[in-house]
């Protein structure tokens, strides 16, 4: 299993700017809980999941189950 960054840096340079401007909550949900403070809940499921492979709900980190 490997984490990673989205391979398209306008979509990371996006997804960072939006963390910045709601404080480290995913901006692309409209609730600011722990749940979605980045990296969030949801994809720390996904990555405990063996069998998934892909993007957070943001799009910001892709997580492939190979090296």
């Amino acid at each position: 299993m490997k984490i990673t960054l989205n391979p398209d840096q306008e979509v990371v340079n996006t997804v960072r700017e939006g963390l910045r401007q709601t404080g480290g909550y995913c901006p692309c949900r409209f609730e600011r809980t722990e749940e979605t403070k980045c990296m969030c809940r949801e994809f720390k499921e996904q990555i405990d999941d063996p069998a998934y492979e892909g993007f957070c709900h943001c799009m910001l980190y892709y997580k492939s189950l190979q090296d």
